[in-house]
């Protein structure tokens, strides 16, 4: 199991940049898409308590969105959390 999941739509541009962050970095990840499968949304929303995509979680800790990995992009967090769930 990845250590990094993301649930994504086809056409969310906020996916779209979540991912494009993420393989900057060089990490792989399991990307869930939620495209006409309204049982995975509605996991996805149950475990995040949000319903807009994208929703993310590093080492099984909920991230957020994408405004959220982008934050702790800026506030130099991000790479020590995509390093945790690399090694782990």
């Amino acid at each position: 199991m990845s250590k990094i999941v993301i649930y994504t739509t086809a056409w969310c541009p906020y996916c779209i940049r979540a991912k494009q962050l993420l393989n900057h970095k060089g990490v792989s990840f399991e990307e869930i898409s939620v495209d006409g499968k309204p049982d995975l949304r509605a996991e996805m929303a149950r475990k995040a308590g949000r319903t807009s995509v994208p929703q993310i979680w590093i080492n099984g800790a909920h991230i957020g969105g994408c405004d959220d990995l982008y934050a702790l992009e800026r506030a130099g967090k991000l790479d020590a959390r995509l390093a945790e769930a690399v090694q782990s």
